[in-house]
């Protein structure tokens, strides 16, 4: 027999004496009568029926909670649907801002090749009459960090 067995027997067997002074004793079985009996079966049936009631305010809560439980996960569905559309819309502005940088870069390829820098110094020294610069003809003017310089009276 388990531990479980023998503990319960041992219980069982002692419901079932009494000790009175130094003698133990065989004790009487306790009987119900039928009204106490009645009793216990009514009490349990209105503990049964009380169970299964549920009063207005109970079911205005329940009904309160699912009615929120809901709009809080439509909600939510509706801001994953926008993220979701939100990425795509990105997505697709980023393969078309790459197409529009590609197609950029090859106009100034083309552009560059297209160029002929000999051809814009014959023409600059030949036909416009421009001469290289002379010493101390050219001025070197600090920049304070910014991209231009303005002028603000004659160098000469």
């Amino acid at each position: 027999m388990s531990n479980n067995q023998t503990r319960s027997n041992m219980r069982s067997s002692q419901r079932n004496y009494y000790v009175q002074g130094n003698v133990v004793r065989k004790a009487a079985p306790v009987r119900r009568n039928e009204a106490q009996i009645r009793r216990v079966e009514h009490a349990a049936r209105k503990n049964r029926d009380k169970a299964r009631y549920m009063n207005l305010g109970y079911v205005v809560f329940l009904t309160a909670a699912v009615l929120l439980v809901a709009v809080t996960l439509l909600g939510y569905l509706k801001m994953q649907s926008e993220l979701t559309t939100s990425i795509k819309t990105v997505a697709s502005l980023e393969r078309e801002l790459n197409d529009i940088k590609l197609s950029n870069d090859e106009n100034l390829d083309r552009i560059n090749s297209s160029i002929n820098l000999e051809n814009i110094k014959k023409i600059a020294v030949e036909e416009l009459g421009m001469t290289y610069a002379k010493e101390g003809q050219v001025v070197v003017i600090e920049s304070a960090g910014s991209d231009y310089v303005r002028q603000l009276k004659s160098l000469q």
